[in-house]
């Protein structure tokens, strides 16, 4: 009797002994939380049961990225512009030319509508979105997630970057922090938040697949000095999300969604973000000086991606890491720090770069006047060369905002006609000379086109139009004749 009692007891203490390690190992999860807030991941005043799987932040496992969700959806708003009706001729089809001319006719290109997000990242009303959301826009109009309505001012854009900057007036509006975009991995989890296809607010998900990619868009859009490295996610993204959040799953804004590649229009597998700290750096230029103060390091640079066979024979492409310097501007701060055509530029300020893409990052994140810290190669020998930064004018001053130098960003040269083409065509005006990249040539003006009117004041010569287009206005009809034609054509555009 007294063994079975014993061997009972045995078995009593032998179950409480493992239930209790059981409740231990798999209900205490405070310590887990305890143990996943030491990899970085900040779960303040939460707790967790073995109904919420806690967030996972490195190795497999679930992601918990509803907080991130809740917060950014919060401070992601609707954007929506309109553009005012323009009178433009029949000038892409000559066939069309000549009956519009004929019958007096001119084509009404009607008012537009056009929507994108945006990012709250001041609490005052400062939004981040990007430029081609607002681009040529005559209204802006902001509609924040509680279906509130209200008119936007744009205080910045730049092309080159895909940027602008909006502001309302509203205060203590809910707002994203900005996350550090360098310390983005790749198969990081991430959201992409915004309105996109006219739809209320919307959450996707994805990884982070790639980084530094270059994909050719703000070229194309804004010509030389376009700044591309983007976050490449697998997202879904579709038009709409344009301006949008990229956010990690802290819900800290790493990335301003800009662009999908597809062949179709809409979403087909990548999406593409400008780094949050790129997007840091241009918003509060734009908010303290009106425009962005770009920094140049004063070097051409090829890379392996944009190298020819030719080039990369020449400078040993395929077994060196870093990005070739192909020459150096003169009186530019490479030029004075003494760089030479074949250094190979391996890091700045510590930081490796492989391609012309990292570059390009890390010094449009500069103004003009820092100085960086280059690490080169130069046949085989490590130097380290301290840069100062320049602006476009080859100085360190800051570069102001012109309100009316209209003129000047044209994309065209003029000249008076001569005395003989006065008598030959019976009429004064203004020859366009040349045409480069720029609002005249986005209108369709051809060069040898004669202004003799803007805004339907004559105009007699450079002078007259120089004044004429830097009156402060913003919408501009050019009027005038090509040689021979015997039509008149009008050529319509706004300035911003």
């Amino acid at each position: 009797m007294k063994r079975i009692f014993g061997i009972i007891l045995v078995a009593a203490l032998t179950t409480i002994t493992t239930l209790a390690i059981a409740k231990s190992f798999f209900f205490n999860t405070k310590k887990e939380v305890a143990q996943i807030n030491n990899h970085g991941y900040e779960m303040k005043n939460t707790s967790f049961n073995e109904e919420t799987p806690a967030p996972i932040p490195h190795g497999g496992g679930y992601v918990n990225l509803e907080t991130a969700a809740e917060k950014s959806t919060k401070a992601v708003v609707h954007i929506k512009t309109k553009s005012k009706a323009r009178a433009t001729s029949y000038n892409n089809d000559p066939f069309q030319d000549m009956f519009g001319s004929f019958f007096g006719q001119r084509m009404q290109r009607q008012p537009q509508s056009s929507s994108g997000s945006g990012v709250i990242i001041s609490g005052d009303g400062f939004i981040v979105t990007n430029n081609h959301v607002i681009d040529g826009a005559s209204e802006v109009e902001v509609t924040f997630k509680n279906k509130r309505t209200v008119t936007a001012k744009v205080v910045g854009k730049d092309a080159a970057f895909d940027l602008a900057v909006l502001k309302v007036e509203e205060k203590n509006l809910p707002t994203l922090s900005y996350g550090n975009s360098d310390n983005v991995k790749l198969g990081e989890w991430v959201l992409a938040v915004g309105y996109p296809l006219n739809l209320e607010t919307t959450v996707t998900a994805g990884i982070v697949s790639a980084k530094h990619r270059n994909i050719g868009i703000n070229q194309r859009k804004s010509g030389t000095g376009a700044v591309e490295s983007f976050i490449q996610t697998d997202a879904a993204v579709n038009p709409g999300n344009s301006g949008g959040a990229l956010v990690n799953a802290r819900g800290e804004l790493i990335g301003i969604n800009s662009a999908i590649a597809s062949p179709t229009g809409s979403y087909a597998g990548y999406s593409y973000a400008i780094p949050a700290n790129l997007v840091k750096k241009v918003v509060n230029d734009m908010i303290e000086y009106g425009n962005v103060q770009r920094a140049y390091l004063g070097v051409n640079f090829i890379d392996g991606k944009s190298a020819t066979k030719e080039m990369r024979e020449k400078y040993n492409l395929d077994n060196i890491e870093g990005v070739v310097v192909a020459n150096v501007v003169e009186q530019s701060g490479a030029s004075k720090a003494g760089l030479k055509e074949g250094d190979v530029i391996k890091s700045i300020n510590n930081k490796p770069i492989r391609t012309g893409t990292q570059l390009q990052e890390r010094i449009a994140g500069k103004r003009p006047g820092e100085r960086v810290n280059l690490l080169i190669d130069r046949n085989g020998r490590q130097l380290t060369k301290s840069v100062e930064l320049r602006n476009n004018l080859g100085n360190t001053k800051i570069v102001k905002k012109q309100a009316t130098a209209v003129f000047e960003n044209l994309g065209a040269s003029f000249r008076d006609l001569s005395s003989s083409e006065k008598r030959r065509y019976n009429s004064t005006g203004v020859v366009v000379a040349d045409l480069q990249r720029g609002v005249m040539a986005y209108s369709r003006i051809k060069k040898g086109f004669i202004i003799t009117s803007v805004n339907e004041s004559p105009i007699k010569n450079v002078a007259e139009l120089k004044k004429a287009f830097n009156s402060n206005q913003k919408d501009f009809q050019v009027g005038g004749f090509y040689p021979g034609s015997g039509s008149n054509y009008f050529y319509s555009f706004r300035m911003q």
